[in-house]
C-alpha cells in the first residue's frame, strides 16, 4: 500500500508527483486567502508550498508563480498595514 502518488518523470528526468501540483494549487488559494486574513500565517505558508512545488517540477507552474507572489504580497499587506496602523497587528 502506497501513501503517495506515485512517482513520474518528465524528460528533463525529475521527477513528478500528483502531490507537487497539489501544493501548486494549496499555495494559491493560501496566499489568495492571505490577502484578507491571517496574512502572518498564510503568506509564508504559500511562499514555501509554491518553493517546494517548483523545486519538484509541478505541471502546474503558472498557479506556483502566483502563489509564490501573493505570499510575498501576504507579507508586504502586512507591513504597510502595520506601518500605518503604527502597531504590531492591524485590522480593519
Amino acid at each position: 500500500m502506497q501513501l503517495t502518488a506515485p512517482v513520474t518523470t518528465r524528460d528533463n528526468g525529475r521527477p513528478v508527483t500528483r502531490d507537487a501540483d497539489g501544493m501548486a494549487v494549496a499555495s494559491f488559494i493560501l496566499g489568495l486567502l492571505g490577502l484578507l486574513v491571517l496574512n502572518i500565517f498564510l503568506g509564508p505558508i504559500a511562499i514555501v508550498l509554491a518553493a517546494v512545488a517548483l523545486w519538484r517540477g509541478t505541471a502546474r507552474r503558472g498557479r506556483a508563480l502566483l502563489g509564490l507572489t501573493l505570499g510575498v504580497a501576504d507579507l508586504a499587506v502586512l507591513v504597510i498595514a502595520m506601518q500605518v496602523s503604527h502597531t504590531l497587528s492591524w485590522s480593519l
